[in-house]
């Protein structure tokens, strides 16, 4: 449709181009509200340790089951711009802080709900923002006053908290064990800084493999390759190995340009191949001469210089990439060589067992017991691919949180109790605002309230006795009360070993409430067709083909 706009001749003026869509006002602003509050009520049902699954297919049918907020957004093809913006934040939360990524969708979804009301009672968006964001500083700072300090590299502190990030997935039945193992990883590669310690993720590497179970994920101080040895007649086992790091091809160069070998003999045809031959076998004696029993080389390597390595008893694996090369040098203290000429003893890594071993139907080539690598190895295996691609995502927040309390060593207790505390504290605050922003203050009070609410509803319970008595309880001052959803009642989330880390909740209230803010500035989408006729797109093009659960307001 074209927007006209009357002129002094009584002229229509068309001003957007022909097929371009406006929605105003009201009916913009419900529209994005409502789109928001679906998203949030997909995955709400996901929060907590009682929380469900879901299956998600895409377009080419492959299944993913998982209740990771980021991961069932990212995998719905949704389309409408307001929802797009509830995605995003789930996607900053995850790659900022890992884990909190279902809470912060729901508590985004509460306070566009609870804002709702407002707007129908009259109240500006304006000022409602402006509370939202007085509240959320308020809330950071009680969050802040209650949270406890620990030692940032205290391992028992920080297997409690792996262990709650666990808790609310597939594996919690294992949580002890991979909490124990993602821990002893973290700490392992995290490096100790002047303001206290920094990990970096990308130095755990993780490997999964279906078969076996959960529990027979391990640990591996040291870095797992999914390649075989290149020969068979290499040795398959090698212990105090020394390890060479070769970025380079181990095969003669082919020329840049067409070049031709005129032979018009035998013998120079044999003397030619010879040449070659002595090209590769004296790479490999510059290698033999390094004193390296173990070659890892990022590039091809010849059939010929695969023989000679053998007959050198050397272990040799190709085609690893470079991302694990930067793994294997952090892990081993290896020098990666460009140039076989400069390899020395001093570029060799060391490891004390280099070994290739069978992982289900593949061959693996495990390099472990380094003496202190600053990269190591989880190896996750389970049941079915489903289970292992979900204990991966599992692990991937676990160490996410370890990471955040290592670097900002700061807890808080779980099962919606911090969310609780700061809702009443908010609600003591608020009376002391003037004007309407004390409504946007008691709004957020209540929208903060819905985590502990979710969590309850999640787990069978009542929610409005659940409330009441949380209420009651943190009046009295225990502060830690929360939902046990497990046990299906109310108690004191810290004895139970249920924390988190602070940074996490605090990500959760900026993330949320800036989305909220955003979507509830609104007043007028104008929505731009692709071509000039044809019905109205949603802004942000179609997104690829709308898969399953691909909404369209």
């Amino acid at each position: 449709m074209s927007i006209q706009q009357g002129s002094a001749g009584g002229v229509p003026v068309l001003i957007l181009k022909e097929g371009a869509s406006q929605t105003k006002g009201r009916d913009a602003q419900k529209n994005n509200i409502t789109a928001a509050k679906l998203i949030a009520e997909i995955v709400r049902s996901t929060l907590g340790p009682r929380g469900m699954d879901k299956m998600l297919v895409d377009t080419l049918g492959d299944v993913t089951i998982t209740n990771d907020g980021a991961t069932i957004l990212k995998e719905i093809d949704v389309q409408h711009p307001a929802a797009k913006m509830m995605v995003e934040i789930s996607k900053a939360t995850d790659n900022e802080v890992g884990d909190g990524t279902t809470s912060v969708v729901v508590l985004a979804g509460a306070l566009i709900e609870k804002a709702e009301e407002l707007i129908n009672k009259d109240v500006h968006p304006t000022i409602i923002v402006d509370g939202y964001r007085k509240s959320a500083t308020k809330a950071i700072e009680v969050l802040n006053s209650i949270a406890q300090k620990i030692e940032g590299s205290e391992k028992a502190e920080l297997i409690r908290i792996a262990k709650t990030s666990m808790q609310t997935k597939l594996v919690s039945k294992e949580a002890d064990d991979l909490a124990q193992i993602v821990v002893n990883a973290a700490t392992s590669v995290a490096e100790k800084t002047d303001s206290g310690y920094r990990l970096d993720i990308d130095d755990i590497k993780v490997e999964k493999k279906a078969g076996g179970s959960i529990r027979d994920t391990k640990l591996i101080k040291g870095i797992v390759l999914d390649k075989e040895v290149v020969h068979g007649g290499m040795p398959k086992r090698i212990q105090q190995a020394k390890i060479a790091l070769i970025n380079s091809a181990l095969e003669i160069e082919k020329t840049e340009f067409d070049a031709k070998i005129n032979i018009s003999s035998p013998d120079q045809m044999k003397m030619f191949l010879e040449e070659e031959n002595r090209m590769l076998k004296s790479m490999v004696d510059k290698i033999v001469a390094s004193g390296a029993n173990v070659v890892v080389c990022q590039k091809g390597m010849d059939d010929i210089a695969q023989h000679y390595l053998a007959k050198g008893n050397i272990l040799a694996v190709r085609r690893v990439k470079e991302s694990d090369m930067t793994k294997m040098a952090r892990a081993t203290g290896a020098r990666v060589v460009n140039n076989l000429d400069d390899l020395t003893a001093k570029d060799l890594g060391s490891a004390e067992l280099v070994e290739e071993r069978k992982v289900e139907t593949d061959k693996w080539v495990f390099i472990e017991g380094c003496k202190h690598p600053k990269s190591v190895t989880i190896l996750i295996r389970g049941g079915s691919q489903r289970v292992v691609d979900e204990a991966e995502r599992s692990v991937h927040d676990a160490l996410m949180v370890s990471k955040d309390v290592l670097e900002k060593p700061a807890i808080v207790a779980g099962g919606g109790a911090p969310e609780a505390y700061a809702a009443s504290k908010l609600r003591e605050w608020a009376s002391t605002l003037s004007g309407r922003e004390q409504l946007a203050a008691e709004k957020f009070a209540e929208a903060l309230e819905v985590i502990p609410l979710s969590l309850a509803e999640n787990a069978g319970m009542d929610p409005i006795d659940t409330l009441t008595e949380l209420r009651s309880k943190q009046s009295k001052g225990s502060k830690w009360t929360g939902v046990d959803a497990r046990n299906g009642k109310i108690a004191d989330m810290s004895k139970l070993d249920v924390v988190e880390p602070l940074a996490v909740k605090e990500q959760i209230i900026k993330s949320a409430t800036e989305a909220a803010s955003m979507i509830l500035r609104i007043d007028d989408v104008i929505a731009s067709s692709k071509s000039g006729s044809g019905p109205p797109m949603p802004p942000g093009g179609m997104g690829g083909m709308p898969g399953m659960g691909g909404m369209e307001m």
